[in-house]
């Protein structure tokens, strides 16, 4: 019997909206799932309510959990007009549902129902799982003239009643585990909130948004179906199409209307304003000390978020040229006051104060100059006139402003730590990775070596570094002082050029044990550069003693050994520093050998919703949360949301596109630099998931707005980590370029004239991901190497049970056509339907008449079918999809072998069982590839009279078969030989034909096999 439960606690909120019009609301809790519906009682007049209530629903199908959602809507209840106002809900899916013993409470963030409802606040929920008999489900939830109220005490101990059923240690349990959290109440925050909405209403809303946000709610997300009904995967991990309202109109179907005439160039996202301030600098400050000196900095302040400068160690005329971004959404104030202190150890001391009123502030929309600031006398805390004057611009603006990338973000400010060193971790920032080149160090001989042993040879080899790449060449046992050996030794190396090619020669004088002979050091700056496969000619280089001798033994004794080398830095090649199947750049390394762009690809990063909190912070789930988006040598970066699950990004970022065969990627992660300990522990970035988006799959100028799943494959399973809000638009620059590309090779001529192996782009790639990812890091934020890593697909080439499921099945379906094919026409050969089997019969027998209308009939039932195909074709980009991964019903020690480290770092127990499941795979490939060889070798013994029976007759028969068919017209042979296969079953026999039997009776190799 299936005793699972879902069981869900529902502890608190805080922070709702006032919904009553008398500043409080009174609110209660509905839960659905599963077709189940509880509602919690009713807490009057209050913003927030505790109501520790605990509902069991019953789980009909466990192993259709994944695929469910509970879903709790926040309302209150007005008893005047017995109305109901909605106050948020939050989307919990099965896959984030846990046992009992792992489940901790979490508030989460309340979500809109759509984009104009006005939500706030959070909701703290304990959801688990389970099969304990003795609890019953929940109490059916009551009608809402019967809803339960905070005064009705019997109804709320029914209510309670399923819990009491539990055993006491589980209550206690329960209850230890139970968190409540409580905010400061702030006095003045719904004054400052009406008079913020009354400034927002002056300075942001234009007539078309006015009038946009009267009108109803928006249209709801529309699912997309991603693959055929063979691929398709629950619905939450589908894509879904969206209509934003953007900067530059309303988005239907791609297309823009109600066009915005002052709309800018950021056009793919919702615009945003800002209040700016940039401080610039003061002047004649008092001093404030009693030595007569003062450590000034600046604290710019708006209702409950302030910003700091850096401060000054006795300077009394400092220069800052900092900017500060306050955004309009979390204003809660009408006056901004920007105070200047002094830095003191025990308490700042007040040094003098500017204020503005909000709604005298100027309105700045680009492309207009930048606001020149002005010189502002401070005053006191009475409003008085004192000594100093600071010099400040004050603007409105849109993240579309140059200020925007640079400045301190309060909606990404850090509660952790708001320094102005903490800031720099969050701010948005472009990078460019450095450009790759490989170097092609072809070591050919060495003269007049030296070894330290003067009575035996040397067994020599060449050892070069260049960074942290080492790579060797063969050993030379060869009884002679000049070795040969004529090698390629392949590296990459980054501009601008800061390593040399280390190269020594040693000899190898016993087991483990090498001495160097000698060694040369050369600057990748001295080395030539080529473009194409031209002959580089060889140079000589005198090999150093590696020890350090005196100057004057230097002088008398010259060192006489030298090697050949040729050095290039190779531009002809494409340096893969990412997967080949998702590569974001085609061009060479010389720039001489670049085309120019054929298009312009724009993105816009929106929002992101329902993100699974990835750390804990004050006893509560939570995420800071940035964007990476990579295409080319261009990454970028979002700003950091901190302590946000529902962030708001609208950042938007153009890139060239020289060829449509690339591949965007964006990923989201979580920022682990915040907050982080002085005591230098470094926690990584956590990955949330990723997108990809093929840029040939998108049309040209169609805004694409969908919703992705970020989908991400963990230990335990793949797990929706929440969605991921883009805007794109491939504008096409250049068409005739563009299809022109159609025709041209995918990789630059080099990688076809003189070609890597596949283990050398494998070694070179991974040196290429380790030197962007090093370059990266030394930027400010940095890009971690995790990051890098992930956005590159640094693994995707390690062995995977789950992908080579997966790739099967994809060869599988790629030649489902051909299966379908043969077994349509194996029912025509057995006459299945008589009336298709004549037909067919007919245009053999008119194709061999008129063989000339072969061909043409092929390509005109292709071109038929491309234009059926076109009324189907996707009106979206392709995404990630479970069911084509095989991640949907992956085993779980599949996964726990693609997790693991290489080399492995499970028991040996575990890696040999898993070595004995390997060894049976490959027995079965094995014996599927000796079965394909058999029938080739037979071929060959047709001829080669390994059975020489056999081969007489064959030969025989091909002699009888050239005079038959020199007489015979070739459309009766061809007839005759389509009706003897397409013949009535009354004529076949059960057993196979004679050519048959006469193939398999040849003899193959296999006799041969030990």
């Amino acid at each position: 019997m299936n005793n699972f439960k879902l069981g869900v606690d529902v502890v608190s909120a805080h922070n709702l909206l006032p919904k009553d019009g008398q500043g409080s609301s009174s609110a209660y809790v509905e839960l659905y799932f599963d077709g189940q519906k509880f509602r919690t009682t009713i807490k009057e007049k209050d913003l927030n309510p505790v109501w520790n209530e605990s509902f069991y629903f019953n789980i009909s199908d466990p192993s259709n959990l994944h695929y469910l959602t509970l879903e709790a809507y926040v309302h209150s209840h007005s008893k005047a007009t017995n109305s109901t106002s909605f106050l948020g809900k939050v989307s919990l899916t099965g896959t984030s549902f846990v046992p009992y013993s792992d489940a901790v409470v979490l508030h989460y963030p309340l979500e809109k129902r759509g984009i104009f409802s006005r939500v706030r606040g959070e909701i703290g929920l304990k959801v688990y799982i389970t099969n304990d008999p003795t609890i019953k489900s929940s109490i059916p939830t009551p009608t809402m003239e019967s809803m339960p109220t905070n005064s009705t005490s019997s109804t709320h101990a029914e209510v309670r009643s399923p819990a009491n059923a539990m055993t006491n240690g589980l209550s206690n349990e329960k209850v230890e585990s139970r968190h409540t959290f409580h905010h400061l109440p702030n006095t003045n925050h719904h004054r400052h909130q009406q008079q913020s909405s009354s400034f927002a209403d002056a300075h942001y809303v234009t007539k078309y948004e006015a009038d946009h946000e009267m009108k109803s709610e928006p249209q709801p997300m529309k699912l997309v179906r991603m693959h055929s009904a063979t691929s398709v995967q629950p619905v939450d991990y589908a894509l879904k199409e969206t209509s934003p309202f953007l900067g530059g109109g309303r988005v239907v179907g791609g297309r823009v209307i109600h066009k915005d005439k002052t709309a800018s160039t950021y056009d793919l996202v919702e615009r945003m304003y800002f209040l700016y301030v940039r401080v610039v600098k003061a002047r004649e400050l008092p001093s404030m000390d009693v030595t007569g000196s003062l450590d000034p900095f600046v604290e710019v302040r708006i209702g409950n978020y302030k910003g700091i400068t850096k401060h000054f160690d006795k300077n009394q005329n400092p220069e800052w040229n900092q900017v500060f971004a306050f955004s309009k959404d979390r204003m809660q104030a009408s006056v901004l006051e920007v105070v200047i202190k002094d830095k003191d150890l025990i308490k700042d001391d007040f040094v003098g104060i500017v204020r503005f009123d909000i709604n005298e502030v100027p309105l700045r929309v680009p492309p207009d100059s930048p606001l020149a600031p002005e010189w502002y006398r401070l005053e006191d805390k009475k409003g008085e006139k004192v000594k100093g004057e600071l010099m400040l611009a004050v603007w409105i603006g849109t993240q579309a402003d140059e200020a925007f990338s640079d400045a301190w973000h309060s909606d990404a400010a850090t509660p952790v730590d708001s320094s102005p060193a903490a800031s720099t971790v969050i701010r948005s920032k472009v990078y460019h990775a450095p450009r790759l080149w490989y170097v092609r160090v072809n070591v050919v001989e060495a003269q007049d070596l030296v070894p330290t042993e003067k009575n035996r040879f040397p067994d020599v080899y060449v050892k070069v570094h260049i960074g942290n790449q080492v790579l060797k060449t063969k050993r030379v046992p060869a009884r002679t002082l000049n070795p040969h050996w004529n090698e390629d030794l392949l590296f990459v190396a980054a501009e601008p050029f800061e390593d040399h090619i280390v190269l020594s020669v040693e000899d190898r004088v016993g087991p483990g044990k090498d001495e160097i002979i000698g060694r040369v050091i050369i600057p990748l700056n001295c080395v030539e550069r080529r473009a194409d496969d031209r002959i580089i000619h060889s140079r000589w280089f005198n090999l150093e003693k590696p020890v350090a001798v005196d100057v004057d033994q230097l002088k008398k004794e010259k060192f006489s050994s030298r090697i050949q080398l040729r050095l290039c830095l190779d531009g002809g090649y494409h340096v893969l520093d990412e997967s080949t199947h998702y590569s974001s750049d085609l061009r060479p390394t010389a720039k001489q050998l670049w085309k120019p762009p054929i298009g312009v690809l724009e993105l816009g990063v929106l929002n992101a919703i329902g993100l699974h909190p990835m750390k804990t912070r004050d006893g509560r789930g939570t995420s800071d949360t940035y964007c990476v988006a990579k295409y080319g040598h261009k990454w970028v970066r979002t700003r950091t949301m901190v302590d946000n699950l529902s962030p708001k990004y609208n950042e938007q970022y153009t890139w060239e596109v020289f060829d449509q065969a690339t591949v965007l990627t964006v990923g989201v992660f979580d920022n682990g630099q915040i907050g982080e300990k002085s005591n230098g522990s470094s926690s990584k970035d956590l990955k949330i998931g990723k997108v990809r988006i093929r840029i040939s799959t998108l049309e040209t100028g169609r805004i694409y707005t969908h919703s992705y799943p970020l989908l991400v494959l963990h230990p335990t399973g793949v797990k929706k980590m929440g969605e991921l809000h883009l805007a794109i638009r491939f504008s096409c620059t250049s068409f005739a370029n563009m299809l022109y590309l159609y025709s041209r090779p995918l990789l630059p001529k080099m990688h076809y004239v003189r070609p890597f192996s596949v283990m050398q782009l494998d070694m070179l790639r991974h040196q290429a991901v380790n030197i962007v990812a090093a370059r990266l890091g030394r930027a400010e934020p940095p890009l971690r190497k995790e990051v890098v890593e992930y956005m590159s697909d640094v693994d995707s080439h390690l062995w995977s049970m789950r992908r080579s499921k997966a790739n099967f099945f994809r060869l599988m379906t790629v030649f489902s056509g051909v299966f379908a094919v043969g077994k349509w026409f194996g029912d025509i050969c057995m006459w299945i339907n008589p009336v298709t089997t004549v037909l067919v019969h007919v245009l053999f027998l008119m194709l061999v008449c008129f063989p000339e209308l072969i061909l043409p009939t092929l390509f005109l039932y292709l071109f038929l079918i491309g234009v059926w195909n076109f009324r189907y074709r996707p009106r979206y980009p392709p995404h990630m999809n479970t069911r084509i991964s095989q991640a949907d019903a992956v085993h779980p020690d599949e996964l726990d072998e693609e997790f693991d480290t290489f080399p492995t770092s499970r028991s040996p127990d575990l890696v040999r069982m898993r070595y004995d499941r390997l060894r049976s795979v490959a027995g079965r490939i094995q014996t599927v590839v000796g079965d394909l060889a058999s029938q080739g070798e037979r071929i060959q013994a047709l001829l080669s009279w390994r059975d020489p029976r056999a081969s007489a007759i064959f030969i025989t028969f091909c002699l009888l078969s050239a005079l038959v068919l020199y007489v015979t017209p070739f459309q009766v042979v061809a007839g005759l030989a389509g009706f003897y296969v397409m013949r009535h079953p009354r004529f076949r026999y059960r057993v196979p034909s004679t050519p048959i039997n006469f193939f398999r009776r040849l003899p193959a190799r296999t006799d041969s096999m030990l």
